[in-house]
């Protein structure tokens, strides 16, 4: 029995090299079997690899958008696609020429164009830069992460950038793709990373007055402040534990393989006895090895397992998996050389050709030729100059 194509194959995507937001939603579309033609821009050296890590399934060619006789290959690129990925600020695209609704979906009606931005488009923040740190701190998120008596602290740049950014952006492509269904027509998708990001804390907003998150930053159940929502070091140095025992037969379990009796604490539905049994934890998972409670906690229903580090990960022959799973049409292996443990490494132009003969039928020297810097022009473009 043949295996079935991935969710997505047929759908093709250009996606215009920018950070990581704009090929995070071009990798989960990659993944999921969708040809993804990365657009990256002209290089003094274009035998360097770029240093954009998101690069997996993808193929590459470049283009000058800058030099308006290139927006003739784009548009041409286009005119097959199915989706454009802008993750440019608001208005780049305009002054390129390039409007979405005045250029681009008059070329293709079909086309459904994705922009993605860090601000609102419409807010008193639009114009100005920012990254991930400052997206959730006007969203209200960075507000609510971080320990007690400290500053609020950012979780790298997962929530803005790859969550409330460019996850949702995959999500907004597949809703316009459904639409088209329907309509026969593409259209502008909108993301941006502070309302992506507010609305992933939505679950937080609305447990504001509840007692699941009415305390200040860090002295809720689920932000460090609770003793059984939490990480402890362990006897070896800098090896933590994750607890996460809520349930009360849960906790029950963890007390049992903490060698507790209930009544050596005190109750932990008095929040003034949080820091006693946040000592008393403490000090109980310092007294062995980060192996040792595993082989106390495994296979048990306590919620407690080892905090793993990536190295260690990689180390044991971890494998990243897609996100999710469609047991039928499922999405192409992450890598399965590696496990998923290396990415970039996408020179300019990598397996572009290929791409535009797939898409249009396109060969070098007879529909389009190769400057020095690596962008495309269409040939007939080289003849015009030599009259």
């Amino acid at each position: 029995m043949s295996t079935p194509s991935p969710p997505l194959a047929g759908i093709r995507v250009v996606e215009l090299a920018g950070l990581a937001p704009g090929p995070f939603a071009g990798l989960l579309l990659a993944d999921y079997g969708a040809s993804v033609l990365r657009v990256d821009r002209p290089s003094a050296d274009n035998s360097v690899p770029t240093s954009d890590q998101l690069t997996r399934h993808k193929t590459s060619v470049t283009i000058d958008l800058r030099d308006t006789a290139s927006h003739r290959v784009l548009l041409d690129i286009l005119s097959k696609a199915d989706v454009l990925i802008d993750p440019f600020r608001p208005g780049v695209l305009e002054r390129l020429g390039l409007s979405p609704s005045e250029v681009l979906l008059k070329h293709n009606p079909r086309l459904i164009v994705a922009r993605m931005t860090g601000f609102r488009r419409d807010g008193k923040y639009k114009d100005m830069a920012g990254h991930d740190i400052n997206y959730i701190a006007v969203s209200g998120v960075l507000s609510m992460l971080g320990r007690s008596g400290e500053a609020p602290y950012a979780p790298a740049n997962i929530i803005g950038d790859f969550a409330g950014g460019g996850a949702m952006c995959f999500l907004g492509i597949l809703l316009a793709l459904i639409s088209r269904l329907g309509t026969g027509r593409g259209q502008v998708v909108e993301a941006n990373m502070v309302d992506g990001s507010a609305y992933l804390a939505a679950m937080l907003r609305l447990n504001l007055r509840t007692p699941l998150w009415n305390a200040p930053r860090g002295q809720n159940p689920l932000d460090g402040g609770s003793p059984y929502y939490d990480t402890y070091e362990t006897k070896d140095p800098g090896k933590y534990f994750a607890v996460g025992a809520l349930e009360p037969q849960f906790y029950a379990a963890l007390l049992k393989g903490l060698g507790f009796k209930a009544e050596d604490l005190p109750s932990r539905n008095d929040r003034t006895n949080w820091p006693v049994l946040q000592a008393a934890f403490t000090k109980r998972f310092r007294e062995k090895t980060r192996a040792e409670w595993e082989a106390i906690f495994d296979g048990t229903d306590a919620c407690a397992t080892p905090v793993l580090e990536q190295g260690e990960l990689e180390r044991g022959g971890y494998e990243q998996r897609p996100a999710v799973h469609l047991v039928d049409t499922s999405g192409l292996p992450i890598q399965a050389d590696d496990g998923g443990w290396t990415g970039g490494g996408l020179i300019p132009g990598t397996g572009g050709e290929e791409t535009l003969n797939t898409w249009l039928g396109w060969k070098r020297g007879r529909e389009f030729e190769v400057r020095d810097d690596g962008a495309l022009r269409r040939a007939d473009d080289k003849a015009k100059a030599k009259l």
